[in-house]
């Protein structure tokens, strides 16, 4: 069985907390920490021959921030945009450095701590790809959360979600 690191940041903590937020039937959980902003939904401007999951950039306050649609990254159905829709932007560390993105998500949920030891690992499922931006899962209230590692994920180093766009923005920010 794989397990990937459970615990937020480098803290001897118990505990830690995590903004939760819907995605289909599913409910997914981000280190609050990395959390730098929710904003309801707006309309982005579109890169070419960006990856498809990649629905563009938008300008908050001066600094250009990638926007990624979940849904489409994970393959799920996809729901159109409501005012319900909310964008998440998210603080990402890699090897080219620091770099905010944008994900947009059917919900914000709730902020929930949780305990380091009741977080479940990962299964090894035959596919390391599937669950390498999962940390692992806890239960919040009556649901089973899904942990994501916003690094593995998004991906400041280009390997992500936002995939070369992100290390180009990353380059563009260190060159600033």
């Amino acid at each position: 069985m794989t397990t990937h690191e459970t615990r937020s940041g480098n803290d001897d903590s118990d505990s830690y907390q995590v903004l939760t937020f819907e995605l289909g039937n599913e409910t997914y959980g981000v280190d609050i920490l990395r959390v730098q902003e929710i904003r309801g939904w707006s309309r982005v401007t579109r890169l070419p021959n960006t990856p498809e999951q990649m629905l563009g950039v938008l300008n908050l306050r001066g600094s250009i921030v990638p926007i990624v649609d979940l849904r489409k990254h994970f393959n799920l159905e996809h729901a159109e945009y409501t005012a319900v829709t909310v964008i998440i932007v998210l603080s990402t560390r890699g090897k080219n450095g620091q770099l905010n993105v944008g994900i947009v998500v059917d919900g914000v949920s709730d902020v929930a701590d949780i305990e380091s030891a009741a977080v479940k690992p990962t299964p090894d499922i035959g596919s390391r790809e599937a669950t390498a931006a999962i940390r692992g899962f806890a239960s919040v209230g009556e649901r089973m959360t899904v942990l994501l590692d916003v690094d593995r994920l998004l991906g400041a180093d280009g390997s992500g979600a936002c995939g070369p766009a992100a290390a180009i923005a990353a380059d563009d920010v260190q060159a600033a």
